[in-house]
């Protein structure tokens, strides 16, 4: 529990894969007053589900933790993960557990919808992105192929953030930059796409509606959560826009963020449409769009590989040539679902140290490289990478990416920036202000300053042609 607040105060939300978390915040100040948290599970074999009743249950535990707080705020907003698939009956309930983002069964149906719809540039320039596995569109369709008695029995369909939502104010309401990543959300009209949601047998009154940047989902109206009745609720957002507010970005300010997977990011006042599928073009919940690139194998990958070595995970050594292209769980970026690891390289004087080096340095390269389409061609090449999530707090991590950047590195002292982000919009929902500029105003963005290095081109030279040779290996 923090100090007394001075002003209003308000709740941001981050429902993640395996957590929520919580943040009571002074919405004048961005002083934290209290946080909570609570886990949830993911299972599903050869898929990743979670029982979306799970993600209320924790939100109302890590409530519970902020106490009297959480009893006090004027309004909240959530921030939650990208693309799952929420199916609802009649009455509101799951029809079965939520299919996650990181849940590459739907690959087939990804490229089947590609093909049947004119292809990946025209859904690049249609839709903003080229629908892989992760896209809800690519779940739906694998759900009517495999399951089409739960597919029946749908009578709406949300996302992680609109379920929460929509319990929380009993309408079904959500935003564009979260809509952006479901597949028919087409950034080119910023609207639903009635082909795309006909071809794929989904009538446009089972999704919620689309709020405008700033306006209100509603207010609460249940008495399950230790919240007061009546209090705002922003639209909410998907986690990487909301971490993108908490961060309060400009356009043109590079974001890498390193968890169990990696994202790289910027706000932009351009519409992305990346033929190649690496970028997708998101809508940020602002206004903007944020071009945004991610890798399924971050840092539980690298940690992984840390385990089989048996070192700790900053047990690094400089030298050798091998190569590692940690792909653990299939890929995303580049997109190979199939995918698993491959090591390249390896000599007799090879150390296990050397080995890590190199799983570090291949996930950091694969995040480098997309950053390169994420980033506008005008953007400085001198603009500090803003370095969050987990990893960031690694000397490991935070070593390789200056070596392979070359750029400057910031690492901003605030953290559980989803959950801040998701507090800014509702602070300025409350207030009437510009969240962004809300969070700047909170100075979330302060931290510690690395200076840029000579980028070691040897190590990218080698990682890209193990890559561009390893790629028909990769696709088995």
């Amino acid at each position: 529990m923090g100090a007394q607040s001075a002003g209003p105060l308000v709740v941001g939300v981050d429902s993640s894969t395996q957590s929520t978390k919580t943040l009571v915040v002074d919405a004048e100040t961005g002083e934290v007053i209290a946080r909570g948290q609570a886990r949830h599970t993911v299972s599903g074999g050869d898929g990743k589900e979670s029982d979306p009743r799970q993600w209320w249950r924790a939100l109302g535990e890590a409530l519970d933790q902020c106490g009297d707080a959480a009893r006090q705020v004027s309004a909240l907003s959530v921030g939650g993960q990208q693309h799952g698939l929420v199916a609802l009956d009649a009455a509101g309930e799951p029809v079965r557990p939520a299919l996650l983002w990181n849940d590459v069964r739907p690959a087939p149906q990804s490229e089947r919808l590609i093909e049947e719809l004119g292809g990946a540039k025209a859904w690049a320039e249609r839709v903003g992105s080229v629908p892989g596995p992760a896209f809800t569109v690519a779940k739906w369709a694998w759900l009517r192929a495999n399951e089409p008695a739960a597919a029946g029995a749908t009578a709406a369909v949300r996302l992680p953030h609109d379920y929460l939502t929509q319990l929380l104010t009993g309408q079904g309401v959500t935003d564009r930059g979260d809509a952006s990543g479901t597949g028919w959300w087409a950034s080119s009209s910023e609207s639903y796409d009635t082909e795309i949601l006909e071809h794929v047998g989904l009538a446009p009154g089972t999704l919620p509606r689309v709020a405008l940047p700033g306006e209100a989902a509603g207010t609460v109206r249940t008495d399950e959560l230790p919240l007061p009745r009546g209090a705002l609720v922003a639209a909410g957002t998907g986690d990487n826009m909301a971490a993108a507010l908490g961060l309060g970005l400009r356009p043109g300010q590079p974001v890498l963020s390193l968890g169990t997977s990696g994202t790289v990011y910027a706000v932009s006042a351009h519409r992305p449409a990346d033929p190649t599928g690496t970028v997708a073009g998101f809508a940020d919940a602002r206004g903007d769009w944020l071009p945004l690139a991610c890798t399924l194998n971050c840092t539980l990958a690298v940690d992984r590989v840390a385990a089989l070595l048996g070192r700790d995970r900053e047990a690094v050594e400089a030298g050798g040539g091998a190569v590692m292209l940690p792909f653990l769980d299939g890929e995303r970026t580049p997109n190979l679902p199939g995918a698993s690891g491959l090591l390249h390289g390896l000599r007799h004087d090879t150390t296990a140290g050397q080995l890590l080096q190199a799983a570090y340095d291949g996930a950091v390269f694969t995040l480098l490289r997309a950053l390169d389409r994420v980033l506008d061609a005008d953007a400085a090449a001198d603009t500090p990478l803003l370095l969050i999530g987990g990893g960031a707090k690694g000397r490991a991590w935070r070593e390789t990416v200056l070596r392979l950047s070359g750029r400057p590195v910031l690492v901003p002292d605030a953290q559980e920036l989803v959950a801040l982000g998701a507090a800014a919009q509702a602070a300025g929902l409350l207030l009437g202000e510009d969240p962004a500029a809300v969070a700047r105003r909170w100075g979330t963005a302060r931290g510690a300053e690395y200076e840029a290095r000579e980028r070691d081109d040897a190590a990218r030279d080698r990682l890209a042609s193990t890559l561009a040779d390893g790629e028909a290996l990769l696709r088995r």
